[in-house]
């Protein structure tokens, strides 16, 4: 193979003996000299087989082609060269060896043949090049031998872009398989005594007149870890290879020879690693178990709690509190509720359904239902009873909280700040409570006047005693004698927390649906501030307690609840002004 005769270089210098190229015209063409060590390395062009490397001279169409340069036991290099019409590009290239070596069990093949046809084994691109055929075809004193691994292996002889032969061929252990690539057979199998002497041979050696190739057989290792893993946890994919040239995972797609990935099953997954190379194919298998079962419970403390309502005055209402988990879950809601987290608890005060005086006696039934992405799903259910009574007073008193705008009344005209909505309330009080009076008559109606926490806290007590004076001189302009009216100033002290706030307007019949998302979430702070521009009202014969229910549904709301003060205009009833 190395004693080249001259006639032989001659020829191959021809295009037209290649077969190789066609070009329209001369001086379209141009030319790319190689030069490669070792020398032996073997030159393809746009993925077609050209020849040994050493010193060639290769006739090109002008344009950018790909040039591979490939021997076995050697790292390839592949590069764009651009090859000018009428001129001679040069490439020069030293191939890195590969440094493992190879051991048996090993079986050999010599291929007969055309003397520059390229060896192709298990593969049919460049990367699957082993050789040419003048490498492994004698088995003399000289040998020029291809060792594989026993076993059967595809094998293609290429010249430029025509396959000469491609068929499979079984080479056993300690075997020699002598084929006839002209005729596409195998001509003979022989002993072949040697190979179980040979020790650790590398992938490639070369002398003046002999060559030996030793293709490394193809392992191929795939782990995992952790598994199994709950749905939504990732595992690691884990791998490594030897002798490959090519290298997927189901599921993952190519990948390098060796390498980590993170993978997300959404169900119990075999992961197949398939590496495969000159010297065959390996595979390896893992398998990530992946657990959908989600775990849930929902509880209700205590599981049973009173309520006791007079008229509209709430006098026994407790709180109980919703417990919830939900492990492995990625979507959990609660009826009633809405979308919660994974875990947690709520405190949710009881409201019966039944409205109408009578006996309470009801079941209330939540139920959580959680989700995750593997497909599966569960639900819980927990239960409250509820009793109690609604009852009714013959001597009704409608109680409200009254509210007023930021920083009504002012000093100036202490009279302004009740808007037409408040007013409305205390005249409807008014009437209810003289009336209560007539059975009563010793009872008192108790003031508590807020303010919100802006401003000093000596502005807010003024404050707020201006607004207890204005609901109790409105009172008494609408006959509630003075004598059974007591006042309190609070100023910013005992101010409503967000909680407090939020169950308050989450339970406030005046709240439209439109309106919850601004009230409860986007603009909470502001509704924070309006609810404790208010005025408390009870009355201590019966200790009822005017209900916190913010006026959302008034026509004047909007001046109550935006925390920017009003002007003297918006602040004062309409007609008045």
């Amino acid at each position: 193979m190395c004693a080249r005769r001259f006639f032989e270089i001659a020829t191959v210098l021809s295009v037209a003996a290649l077969g190789f190229f066609v070009q329209p015209t001369q001086a379209q063409q141009g030319k790319l000299y190689v030069q490669a060590s070792p020398p032996e390395a073997y030159v393809f062009v746009d993925g077609k087989a050209v020849h040994e490397s050493n010193h060639y001279l290769i006739k090109l169409p002008a344009g950018e082609h790909q040039v591979g340069i490939y021997n076995y036991g050697f790292q390839p290099v592949r590069q764009n060269v651009t090859i000018s019409a009428g001129k001679t590009s040069k490439l020069k290239v030293a191939l890195d060896p590969v440094r493992q070596t190879t051991s048996k069990p090993w079986g050999a093949m010599t291929i007969e043949g055309p003397r520059s046809a390229a060896v192709l084994l298990n593969g049919k691109t460049p990367d699957y090049f082993v050789g040419y055929v003048d490498e492994f075809n004698h088995e003399w004193w000289w040998k020029q031998e291809l060792i594989v691994p026993p076993g059967m292996h595809q094998v293609t002889i290429q010249e430029g872009d025509k396959v000469i032969w491609s068929g499979a061929v079984t080479v056993p252990a300690n075997q020699r398989v002598v084929l006839d690539a002209h005729s596409g057979r195998v001509v003979k199998t022989v002993p072949w005594p040697r190979g179980d002497k040979l020790g650790n041979r590398p992938r490639f050696q070369a002398g003046t007149a002999s060559a030996t190739v030793a293709v490394a057989p193809v392992t191929a290792q795939l782990n995992a870890g952790p598994t199994p893993v709950d749905c939504g946890t990732p595992s690691r994919l884990t791998w490594s290879s030897s002798g490959d040239v090519h290298d997927e995972i189901s599921g993952v797609g190519d990948v390098t020879s060796s390498g980590t990935q993170s993978v997300q099953p959404k169900q119990t997954t075999t992961y197949m690693y398939t590496a495969s190379g000159p010297g065959g194919t390996a595979t390896s298998s893992v398998t990530v178990v992946v657990n959908p079962s989600i775990q849930a419970t929902l509880q209700a403390t205590p599981t049973e709690v009173r309520y006791h309502r007079v008229d509209d005055r709430v006098e026994e209402q407790p709180n109980y509190t919703l417990n919830w988990s939900a492990s492995n879950a990625d979507s959990v809601s609660i009826t009633t509720i809405g979308t919660v987290g994974s875990t947690g608890s709520r405190s949710v005060r009881a409201v019966p359904q039944k409205t109408d005086p009578g006996t309470v006696d009801e079941t209330v039934t939540y139920s959580l239902t959680a989700s995750n992405s593997c497909g599966a799903s569960e639900t819980r259910t927990a239960t409250l009873h509820l009793v109690g009574s609604i009852d009714k007073t013959e001597a009704k008193v409608n109680l409200n909280s009254i509210y007023f705008p930021t920083n009504y009344p002012t000093t100036e005209d202490p009279q302004t700040g009740l808007v037409t909505s408040q007013q409305r309330i205390l005249e409807g009080l008014a009437n209810d409570f003289k009336k209560y009076l007539e059975t009563n008559p010793q009872a008192h109606l108790r003031l508590n006047a807020h303010a919100d926490e802006r401003g000093p806290t000596t502005f807010n007590q003024v404050l707020s005693e201006r607004r207890a004076e204005r609901v109790r001189s409105f009172l008494t302009e609408h006959g509630v004698p003075e004598s059974n009216i007591e006042i309190q100033a609070s100023g910013d002290q005992n101010n409503l927390g967000t909680d407090e706030v939020k169950n308050l307007e989450t339970e406030n019949p005046k709240l439209p649906s439109d309106e919850r998302q601004k009230v409860l979430v986007d603009d909470l702070q502001t509704t924070v501030l309006a609810n404790n521009r208010r005025v408390d009202l009870a009355i201590d014969a019966n200790g009822q307690q005017s209900l916190r229910y913010f006026p959302h549904d008034a026509a004047d709301a909007g001046v109550l609840w935006n925390r920017s003060e009003p002007s003297t205009t918006e602040a004062v009833p309409q007609g008045d002004h």
